[in-house]
C-alpha cells in the first residue's frame, strides 16, 4: 500500500492521484454571465448536490494550477450572483469538452461550443438547450478555499428552478436512470458513461436492518470463495432462515456443483435467502 502525504509530494502530483481515486464525478456544466451580460459557459467535476430542503448544489471552479488565476466563472459569479447548471449527457460530452478550452473573457463559449442559449425563467444566465435537465440557480455563498494555484472556490448555489427534459422521465414521472445517459470524470482524459450494463440496482436499507455480516458463520465470513459483495447481500437480509426453511431448501437440491457455487448463482439472481439456507 503505497502511503502518499499532500505536503511532501507536487501539487500537480496531488491532483492526478486525487482526480484518479474520487470518482466518477458529476459535472456542473455552468452558465455564467458577467456584469456586461456576456456569456461564459464552462464544466466542473469538483460538483454535487448537499441538500434537498433547502435545495444546495455546490460546485469548485479552482484556480488555475498553471497560472494562479481564477475562472471566469468564478469571476462572473461574483458579479452576478446566478448560474445555470446544466447535466450532461454522452450525447453532448465532446461539445461540453470543447467548452473547456482556456478562451479568452469575452468570448462566448456557447457559439464555440455549437451548443443553443436558451432564456431562463428566473435568473439571467442562459441555458443550454441540448442539456437533459437544467438547473437555475441563485448562488448564496463563495467560499475561497487559497490564493494559490490549484486552490478551490467553492460555489453555493440554491436550485430556484429546473428544467427536464420530458423524454427521460419515466411512467412515475421521474428521472428514468436508464434514459438520461449521463457522463462522469474520471482521472486524466477518461470519461465514464452511465448506460447499458454499466448501471445496476443495489436496494438501500432505508427502512430495513439487516442481521450483519458478523451474524454469520465463520465458515461463511472466510469463505475463499464468497467476496465481499457477496457476503454483503447476505448480511442485508433481515432475518435467519427458520430451520425449516433451511431444510426444505437443502432437501430440494441434488447437484455434484459445490455449495458455494451454487450459492453464489442463488444470490445472482436474488434468491438471497435460499443461498443462506444452503451455506448454513
Amino acid at each position: 500500500m503505497k502511503t502518499i502525504i499532500p505536503s511532501e509530494i507536487s501539487v500537480p502530483k496531488l491532483h492526478h492521484y486525487l482526480l484518479g481515486a474520487v470518482g466518477p464525478r458529476p459535472i456542473a456544466f455552468a452558465s455564467t454571465i458577467d456584469k456586461y451580460g456576456n456569456r461564459n459557459l464552462a464544466p466542473f467535476s469538483f460538483f454535487n448536490v448537499f441538500s434537498a430542503n433547502p435545495p444546495i448544489l455546490i460546485f469548485s471552479p479552482a484556480r488555475s494550477g498553471r497560472t494562479g488565476e481564477t475562472k471566469h466563472t468564478h469571476d462572473n459569479v461574483k458579479e452576478v450572483p446566478e448560474v445555470v447548471i446544466n447535466v450532461v449527457n454522452y450525447s453532448m460530452v465532446h461539445q461540453m469538452s470543447l467548452a473547456s478550452s482556456p478562451y479568452a473573457k469575452g468570448v462566448d463559449e456557447f457559439i464555440k461550443s455549437g451548443f443553443t442559449p436558451i432564456e431562463s425563467v428566473t435568473v439571467k444566465p442562459w441555458r443550454v438547450k441540448e442539456s437533459p435537465v437544467q438547473i437555475e440557480c441563485e448562488v448564496i455563498e463563495v467560499k475561497e478555499l487559497g490564493d494559490a494555484g490549484a486552490a478551490g472556490n467553492l460555489i453555493i448555489c440554491k436550485v430556484k428552478c429546473i428544467h427536464i427534459d420530458e423524454t427521460v422521465l419515466d411512467a412515475n414521472e421521474e428521472i428514468d436512470q436508464t434514459k438520461i445517459d449521463q457522463v462522469a470524470r474520471m482521472g486524466g482524459n477518461w470519461y465514464c458513461r452511465a448506460h447499458g450494463s454499466a448501471l445496476f440496482e443495489v436496494q438501500k436499507p432505508l427502512t430495513t436492518i439487516g442481521i450483519g455480516i458478523d451474524s454469520l458463520p465463520e465458515h461463511i465470513r472466510y469463505s475463499k470463495v464468497l467476496t465481499g459483495n457477496h457476503l454483503g447481500r447476505l448480511g442485508n437480509l433481515e432475518h435467519f432462515p427458520t430451520e425449516e426453511k433451511i431444510a426444505e431448501v437443502k432437501n430440494s437440491i441434488e447437484t455434484n456443483q459445490g455449495k458455494e457455487e451454487m450459492a453464489i448463482d442463488f444470490i445472482n439472481n436474488g434468491e438471497v435467502e435460499k443461498a443462506l439456507c444452503l451455506l448454513l
